[in-house]
């Protein structure tokens, strides 16, 4: 990447747990369609209102599946974003699981499910929104920022995707406070 990303300080205290991380994240995004994977951490970022996930997975959904100029749409009005059917409701259901689970009840699968999609399938959106609340609570609870790296994102993008801590000053910001 060019630095040392903020998360990356944060879990150096404890880089066992990183790399536990690393290989629970992969095999949740392995039995995943990547752009699924995308839209359910995205959304279950932005119910927590972190910043740093919601910014990075912004990136990579905007870069790999569907442009930076679609990334606003698809935070403030995903109906109007010209999602799939299956698309919103994996949003959905991320944001519930991020919401809280506890109040989840067997009625909140039953849209995937009429869409097709399979348990396993429906499963995987439940992890990778329930490992979502892990790290992004991780990273909130000490404080880390965004890397000032997001601020070279498109505005409209980074300005829809800053949900809660605002990212780092950069080099010459800090210079000049």
């Amino acid at each position: 990447m060019g630095y040392v990303a903020n998360y990356t300080r944060v879990f150096a205290n404890r880089p066992a747990v990183l790399a536990a991380w690393n290989e629970l994240n992969g095999a949740i995004k392995e039995s995943m369609d990547l752009r699924r994977y995308e839209l359910a951490t995205i959304a279950a970022a932005l119910r927590l209102r972190s910043s740093y996930c919601s910014l990075g997975h912004g990136q990579v959904l905007a870069e790999k599946f569907v442009g930076a100029d679609s990334i606003p749409g698809i935070v403030m009005d995903p109906q109007a974003a010209g999602l799939t059917p299956v698309e919103l409701a994996v949003m959905a259901l991320a944001d519930k699981v991020a919401a809280g689970a506890a109040d989840m009840t067997e009625n909140d699968l039953t849209e995937l499910r009429a869409l097709g999609v399979e348990d396993a399938e429906i499963l995987d959106v439940v992890l990778a929104a329930a490992a979502r609340c892990f790290f992004s609570s991780v990273l909130d609870a000490v404080g880390a920022q965004p890397d000032a790296a997001f601020r070279a994102l498109d505005p409209a993008m980074r300005q829809a995707l800053t949900v809660g801590r605002p990212i780092e000053a950069s080099p010459t910001e800090e210079r000049r406070s």
